[in-house]
């Protein structure tokens, strides 16, 4: 299957993590305010293209910093309202966020690879179905997050090996949001 076998239209959901594919991933740390925020080189405008596509955008994190105390739920809150804001400000649509707090340890549903932030989103959105989903990510986890639901996945590195050795989690690869958007 190719992506433009796909009909992509409206009533598609687009699921995003958001450390690694909106914003730059803070290696053995925890983007725990603004200032330490930074959009990856692309990101708006390919947010822009979803929205133009897209019926919602919906963006679906584990943040475990706030479980270990290296941050609070404001601060989390205050980057992602940030977030939206710029988003906003470059013609795109991010219409929810959704973050885990608890510890990886912690086995819980809220946390990907389990699905309680898909299943939140669809609560609060009822029109959302996972079979017209597309779940773009930096890791395994999120890869098992989308195919746990039956959504389709899209892979983002820049190591073109990882999706020979996962060929039944990865169903597209990209190195860069941008490159998504663009094939579409």
């Amino acid at each position: 299957m190719t992506l433009q076998d796909l009909i992509i239209d409206h009533n598609w959901t687009l699921f995003l993590d958001r450390d690694g594919v909106i914003n730059t991933r803070i290696i053995d740390d925890y983007v725990k305010s603004w200032d330490q925020f930074s959009f990856l080189p692309g990101v708006l405008p390919a947010l822009k293209i979803f929205s133009g596509i897209f019926g919602k955008i919906i963006v679906v994190s584990n943040q475990q910093g706030i479980a270990k105390e290296v941050m609070t739920v404001q601060d989390v809150e205050q980057i992602h309202q940030r977030m939206i804001q710029e988003s906003n400000s470059s013609g795109a649509v991010i219409h929810a966020v959704y973050y885990a707090p608890q510890l990886a340890s912690s086995g819980s549903v809220m946390r990907k690879p389990n699905v309680g932030m898909a299943l939140q989103a669809r609560k609060q959105f009822p029109e959302i179905r996972f079979k017209r989903s597309v779940m773009v990510g930096d890791s395994l986890s999120d890869m098992l997050f989308g195919k746990r639901l039956d959504m389709k996945t899209v892979f983002l590195s820049h190591d073109s090996s990882l999706p020979n050795k996962n060929p039944r989690l990865i169903d597209f690869f990209y190195p860069d949001l941008k490159s998504f958007a663009d094939a579409l």
